[in-house]
């Protein structure tokens, strides 16, 4: 379906998507206009409307693991059951970049600015993977959000009484303790029958295809960024390592060690240093966390 707002923005979702508006309040003052959305779950298209209708910093659209900001713009998001976000800039009519979307945890935000740049989220408390441009089209977007039309209903009468009389069974007729019930193979009549007529090849799992293309992406990303020379981590991974359980962040000059478990530990030290971190969390002892060889500086961090 398709929602068209007072200041003729346009929210487009496909089957089973959630969404909640969480207020609507359009004014003569754009400042006193308000519009703030969640989207639960399911795939969305979302089209900013008339400029000065309502001021943009009014508009405040969320996702389970993910706030985004708007200027003036054309975007999808997906998201799945279990709150992960898919973000994706869509370009305009001429083919560039339809605006900007800063897309915000509490661990860090992102910017999108190219056309069909996109970035994903987990969870709130790590922050927006790097943004990377999908091999997307519009005509693609365009046929996942085909929305396909209600079946026709018909009553009981009209199924009894209808043309084909062969195919209509009253469920009250059958003896379902007959044991000639299926002799004359009733499984093979036509109209059991699934033909390739009978795929929607448009009835795909948007979010699972973009995140496995996402996902491929970004670690040739970062498996870029550790081949750089830049800087060099051992015993984890940067970004969350499932396995040692800490959120590993480059930024700038920095990085950012944490892990939460029954408590939290995190620790910033220089990029440039060559330092040896050693954690040991509710009795447990971590493999030692080198970062560029780790033979200058040795920190024992115990809880």
């Amino acid at each position: 379906m398709q929602v068209q707002f007072v200041d003729e923005s346009k929210l487009r979702m496909t089957e089973h998507t959630r969404i909640v508006i969480d207020n609507v309040v359009f004014d003569d003052d754009p400042k006193k206009s308000d519009l703030a959305m969640t989207f639960a779950q399911g795939t969305a298209r979302f089209i900013t409307g008339k400029l000065g209708t309502i001021e943009k910093e009014n508009i405040r659209l969320r996702t389970p693991t993910a706030a985004i900001g708007i200027r003036g713009t054309d975007f999808t998001v997906t998201v799945d059951e279990f709150g992960r976000t898919l973000v994706i800039l869509l370009p305009d009519v001429n083919g560039i970049s339809s605006g900007e979307i800063i897309v915000s945890t509490m661990a860090g935000e992102v910017i999108l600015n190219k056309p069909f740049q996109s970035t994903t989220t987990s969870v709130m408390e790590m922050p927006p993977s790097n943004p990377a441009i999908l091999d997307l089209t519009l005509d693609m977007l365009d046929n996942i959000l085909i929305i396909n039309p209600p079946k026709e209903r018909m009553s009981l009468d009209e199924f009894y009484t209808t043309t084909n009389a062969s195919k209509n069974v009253n469920p009250l007729d059958i003896d379902f303790l007959d044991e000639q019930l299926l002799n004359e193979e009733e499984l093979e009549r036509d109209y059991l029958e699934f033909t390739e007529l009978d795929i929607n090849f448009l009835d795909v799992e948007l979010l699972e295809d973009m995140l496995d293309q996402y996902s491929d992406l970004d670690a040739e990303l970062l498996k870029e960024e550790k081949q750089s020379g830049d800087v060099n981590i051992e015993g984890t991974e940067e970004g969350y390592d499932t396995t040692t359980q800490v959120a590993t962040i480059v930024d700038g000059e920095r990085i950012t060690l944490s892990r939460t478990v029954s408590a939290d530990v995190q620790i910033s030290v220089d990029q440039e240093e060559a330092t040896t971190v050693i954690i040991e969390q509710d009795g447990k002892l971590l493999d030692p966390i080198v970062i560029n060889n780790g033979d200058t500086n040795t920190i024992n961090i115990t809880q």
